[in-house]
């Protein structure tokens, strides 16, 4: 690696709801062979495989966004040096809560939730999140998709049979609390759980890459949510062309990891050192 005096040597991946660390698998062996520790927290509770999961979702029930919060910093603050944070769709919006409470070198969020005020909620997001949003009755249950309701909200732009393999291999329910809490963020008093204060100058620098195809959390809702930062530090967004929601699974998912990798360290160093980088 170069500039080691100053580069990151860890690398921690955020994972997302409706799956679990598992989803990260090919970054893992991607930025290990680059000679980097990569670290990929679960959930609380989150630590079993998938199967486990889909076979007693009670663990999913019990996920609160302060439990989840709490335990990724824990995980990072542990580490002898900042790591490059990245986090995919949840996991996007957990990086940014992180980068905000002075966690990371540098961060980058691939297909984010968004984070408290940001209010773009395109027909397409209602679509893939109405399985869950639709029925009330969802609210305190670990609610999952059926392959049909995956394909569009995760893997629209992959093969029928792609998609099938992994929704067997990633799927698991999503928590319902946690996504009606998320959804009724900016119609509560007060700040919620994913609340971030985007005047923080202090603030590691933040890339956030969105898939054009995105149905669960497009374009736009990056954009919007990149605009709501107001501090000097860099923010950023590139879009990948052609790529749904499922970016770490994706055919080319190796061109999105060694961008989102090469954009973190340069940023990460830049900052240690001191230098000039500009949005």
């Amino acid at each position: 690696m170069s500039s080691e005096s100053t580069a990151p040597d860890t690398i921690v991946l955020i994972h997302g709801f409706w799956v679990t660390p598992r989803s990260w698998e090919h970054w893992i062996t991607r930025y290990e062979q680059r000679g980097y520790r990569v670290i990929t927290p679960a959930y609380p509770g989150y630590e079993v495989e998938v199967e486990a999961l889909n076979a007693d979702p009670s663990p999913i029930e019990a996920a609160t966004i302060p439990g989840i919060v709490e335990h990724l910093e824990s995980v990072v603050g542990d580490l002898d040096s900042p790591p490059i944070l990245m986090g995919h769709s949840a996991g996007g919006a957990f990086t940014q809560i992180l980068l905000d409470h002075g966690f990371g070198a540098a961060g980058v969020a691939l297909n984010s939730a968004p984070t408290e005020g940001v209010p773009v909620v395109p027909l397409s997001q209602i679509k893939a999140t109405f399985p869950v949003l639709g029925n009330p009755a969802n609210r305190h249950k670990a609610v999952g998709y059926t392959h049909e309701q995956w394909h569009y909200a995760f893997t629209n732009t992959f093969t029928e049979e792609e998609s099938k393999a992994l929704y067997e291999r990633y799927h698991i329910p999503a928590s319902g609390s946690i996504l009606f809490e998320s959804a009724l963020a900016n119609l509560q008093p007060g700040h919620q759980g994913t609340w971030v204060d985007y005047h923080n100058d202090r603030r590691a620098p933040l890339l956030f890459v969105a898939g054009t195809e995105d149905h669960l959390m497009p374009p736009k809702v990056q954009w919007s949510n990149a605009k709501h930062y107001k501090s000097d530090t860099v923010t950023e967004v590139v879009e990948f062309s052609g790529k749904s929601h499922l970016l770490p699974a994706q055919q080319g998912w190796e061109e999105i990891a060694d961008y989102a990798l090469a954009w973190a360290v340069r940023h990460a160093t830049a900052r240690v050192a001191g230098a000039t980088t500009t949005a």
